[in-house]
């Protein structure tokens, strides 16, 4: 493994929705000029080294398929864990994660998700169905009152580096039209930071009629986006897990919308994407 790129980790379980994962992380791993690393966890020590012969056939059949060879690994553990803990080993810069409706321990669905992606220092890339398009077109940005809004912008401009995607800044609204003082301060500020990089954007209110979440999937699908961002919420709660937040509905959209999640703590000047002033 070439070791002067960064990495791109997929945990890969076999089933279609990890190799719709491999073909986003394939997409960003193309403008980013990063390796793709395939990680498989498994439950027991014992089955590890048949997995890995089943691991790198599949690997040699993306390279067939897409061009791009995957280094792999197989590790005994759990999702919450193991993961983070392979991130750190190869100090990745993103993880593109698959979602379905499968329930069970191993599987990254629905509120399991958004705990390991809590317990991440870095971004996930969570897809449900493989990429539209060869490059993000269409972003949705949602605003509302959190300070944390503000460091998703960082990321935006990371991504305009790459692809020039239009982003659509999603106002959170009343059915009136009127926008909360602290959700203007922040939509001012997106706005401001936005034109001073250059970057094409358009405002856009939430209707009112449903809550945030759900009119920010509604709004993603009427444009045909190819992205949502989302910020964990700083500090997420456990009754958050068990009562459905707004970063679980997001990521489990029945819209099948890929949504990058970002966590509050996040800094990419590590890895030598400089400039966010």
């Amino acid at each position: 493994m070439d070791t002067s790129k960064n990495t791109i980790l997929v945990p890969y379980d076999f089933t279609e929705v990890a190799n719709n994962a491999v073909q986003h992380a394939i997409k960003v791993a193309g403008e980013l000029d990063a390796n793709i690393h395939l990680l498989h966890i498994a439950k027991k020590e014992e089955q590890i080294a048949e997995l890995e012969e089943k691991l790198a056939n599949d690997a040699a059949e993306i390279k067939e398929k897409w061009g791009v060879l995957p280094s792999t690994s197989v590790k005994e553990g759990t999702i919450f864990k193991t993961i983070n803990s392979v991130v750190e080993e190869l100090e990745c810069l993103l993880v593109v994660m698959g979602t379905h409706g499968m329930k069970g321990l191993q599987k990254l669905t629905g509120s399991w998700a958004l705990k390991v992606i809590v317990g991440s220092k870095i971004p996930y890339l969570v897809v449900q169905s493989a990429p539209k398009r060869e490059d993000y077109q269409k972003i949705v940005f949602p605003v509302d009152y959190k300070s944390e809004n503000k460091e998703k912008l960082k990321w935006i401009q990371f991504m305009y580096q790459f692809s020039k995607p239009k982003v659509y800044i999603y106002a959170s609204a009343t059915k009136e039209g009127i926008i909360d003082s602290r959700t203007k301060a922040n939509v001012v500020f997106s706005k401001k930071y936005l034109e001073e990089k250059g970057i094409d954007y358009e405002l856009v209110l939430s209707e009112g009629d449903a809550s945030f979440s759900q009119e920010t999937i509604q709004f993603s699908e009427k444009i045909d986006a190819d992205l949502v961002l989302v910020m964990t919420t700083r500090d997420i709660a456990f009754h958050d897990y068990v009562l459905g937040a707004y970063e679980q509905y997001i990521i489990a959209n029945s819209a099948k919308m890929p949504v990058l999640v970002i966590n509050p703590r996040t800094d990419l000047m590590k890895y030598g994407y400089g400039g966010f002033s």
